[in-house]
């Protein structure tokens, strides 16, 4: 293992994590809830489950705020229901009106498209297993994001370095 894994192991350990059991309910079951809870105006926690939201965003270390939105701008990460019963969790790269086009941090190509009525929540924190809050509004984050969409050509590359390095 290299020195750099070590220290990201290190960074986001969770000391919790054997002590604490891990319930897993399949999204088909658990975001049609969250839909609701977001709807009635609750906060809702969850964990992140897939890789398309690399680099931002690990398979099951991380997790996200979701909350009610009012308004909504590129760049900002949404659970968004594309067909029924299919739920994505990926960044707005377009805005046409009521028509949003997302597509995952982690993706070098394939977009989806929704409206507003699709859209079930907005992030509003990036939570991390050491107990580390980054809010959606931080404005290193949002630099971060704003370069990460320049770069999507080289995306395949850099996602490569990454997957090395975790």
């Amino acid at each position: 293992m290299t020195p750099w894994r070590r220290a990201k192991q290190r960074r986001y350990a969770d000391p919790s994590a054997t002590a604490t059991p891990r319930i897993e309910l399949p999204n088909e079951k658990l975001l049609p809830l969250v839909r609701q809870f977001v709807a009635k105006g609750e906060k809702v926690i969850i964990s992140v489950k897939g890789f398309s939201m690399r680099p931002f965003l690990e398979h099951l270390r991380d997790r996200v705020k979701l909350a009610p939105w009012t308004t909504l701008a590129v760049g900002d990460a949404v659970l968004a229901e594309i067909a029924p019963g299919h739920f994505v969790l990926h960044r707005i790269i377009a805005i046409d009106g009521e028509r949003f086009t997302l597509m995952g941090d982690g993706n070098v190509r394939g977009t989806e498209t929704c409206t507003t009525a699709d859209v079930c929540g907005v992030v509003i924190e990036y939570l991390r297993p050491n107990g580390h809050v980054i809010p959606a509004d931080d404005p290193q984050l949002k630099r971060n994001i704003k370069l990460w969409r320049r770069l999507l050509p080289f995306r395949r590359l850099l996602l490569l370095i990454y997957k090395s390095t975790i």
